[in-house]
């Protein structure tokens, strides 16, 4: 019994997110299994390979994921600061030294690992957001402008060379990030109209022949593809035909997919588009977990995000403190709205992103710094826990008549790292 005790207690914190998360890490094994089989031909060996591989990225994600669980708040608050310097370095150096792959120079290879600084900017930004909205007062727009605004725009302009979507992502992340924590109105539109002026500024230079941004011709093609809807018509030649076919290839496959099944679908490992669309272990995993749980597949795993966003939001609720508060908001966010991306792009309502489902895709960097983002939401949840008990305390002495010390505050472990003042000792 002690035994058992002791590791319940390495898991306190949200339980429900903990189920979340080790449910998620199952359900992604079993489809990377099954939607590996293109890519296994294409690298000349099976899915077998694929699916060790998958798991070993599981238990690094998990591991990653206690680390930063384990971590006190205190930390996170004194990293918040470094980790989007390094974050702009990296993404500031990537398209000088960074590895292409797929037409886009998003990754930097360290010979033993490649990953992309734009994961890693995801995850700074929320937790600078959280500290700077938590320290500064913002009682000027000139305060608000250099403080918040200008490193989310150095941060989004960066990630704009190698990913239109992803820059768009972290901007409107961070906008939610400013509704939540209540800053006033007037300089979110005043912010709104500078991002939407410096976007136009962008693309009439990259119009004019400033190819600084080379993935603004994809997503200005895809947008247009996804918005014209036009038809093949007899008139084009067999060559035009296929060229346009081309163009919605990805997102014809996927209705394919869809229209296919019903409530079920054709179950475990019995996909036929997953030779056909071009990543659907990544991309268009979704796709494939409906073609083959169906309906109740797909809404099953709809579920399990918004579950987890409705224990983010009462984690939110219980926190005492800004920057607690708004890093749970801002992960919590941050996984739910990319999974809900991922999962329109899927069922044909936005276009091709290249958002990855969080926990499901096809493993890598992406997979272990979103399992950091669990990790760092658990933290809270920990800190919470821990307090809670300590609240606890003055009651049980109370009740066997000892002495009845103060009641503890919420978040009072972090101040075994943290002044009162929320500085770093």
């Amino acid at each position: 019994m002690e035994k058992r005790g002791s590791i319940l207690s390495r898991l306190s914190g949200d339980k429900v997110i903990w189920i979340v998360v080790f449910l998620l890490s199952l359900i992604s094994i079993a489809l990377i299994y099954s939607s590996s089989s293109s890519l296994a031909y294409k690298e000349k060996t099976t899915n077998f390979a694929f699916l060790i591989k998958q798991i070993q990225f599981v238990v690094m994600g998990l591991v990653a994921l206690y680390i930063c669980y384990r971590i006190p708040l205190g930390w996170y608050r004194f990293l918040a600061y470094p980790a989007l310097g390094l974050s702009i370095l990296l993404l500031a150096l990537t398209p000088i030294i960074g590895e292409e792959i797929n037409g886009a120079k998003r990754w930097i290879n360290l010979g033993f690992i490649t990953f992309q600084p734009t994961e890693m900017a995801k995850i700074a930004i929320v937790l600078y957001l959280a500290r700077a909205l938590e320290v500064y007062r913002l009682e000027t727009f000139k305060e608000f402008l250099i403080k918040i605004i200008i490193p989310i725009g150095i941060t989004c302009v960066l990630i704009l060379i190698g990913s239109v979507s992803a820059a768009l992502f972290v901007g409107m992340i961070s906008l939610l990030m400013l509704v939540i924590a209540g800053v006033k109105w007037n300089y979110i539109f005043k912010a709104g109209g500078i991002a939407v002026c410096a976007l136009l500024v962008i693309i009439l230079l990259h119009m004019a022949g400033l190819k600084l941004f080379s993935r603004l011709d994809t997503a200005l093609s895809r947008l247009i593809r996804f918005g014209s809807n036009s038809e093949i018509t007899e008139e084009l030649t067999p060559e035009e035909k296929q060229k346009e076919a081309d163009k919605t290839y990805q997102a014809d496959m996927a209705k394919v997919a869809i229209s296919s099944v019903g409530i079920l679908g054709k179950g475990p490992g019995k996909s036929t588009q997953r030779y056909f669309l071009p990543h659907p272990y990544s991309d268009y995993i979704y796709t494939i977990i409906i073609e083959e749980y169906g309906l109740a597949g797909g809404t099953f795993v709809l579920m399990l995000y918004l579950w987890f966003l409705f224990r983010c939001v009462i984690l939110a609720k219980n926190c005492t403190k800004v920057f607690s508060a708004l890093t749970v908001a801002g992960l919590g966010l941050l996984i739910t709205v990319q999974a809900t991306l991922h999962i329109l792009v899927n069922v044909g309502y936005l276009p091709v992103t290249g958002h990855t489902l969080p926990l499901l895709s096809l493993g890598g960097t992406s997979l272990v710094i979103l399992s950091c983002a669990f990790g760092i939401i658990l933290s809270v949840s920990r800190t919470i826990d821990i307090s809670s008990q300590k609240k606890m305390k003055p009651a049980v002495a109370a009740a066997d008549g000892g002495e009845i010390a103060t009641p503890a505050k919420e978040d009072e472990v972090e101040h075994e790292i943290m002044g009162p003042n929320g500085e770093f000792k």
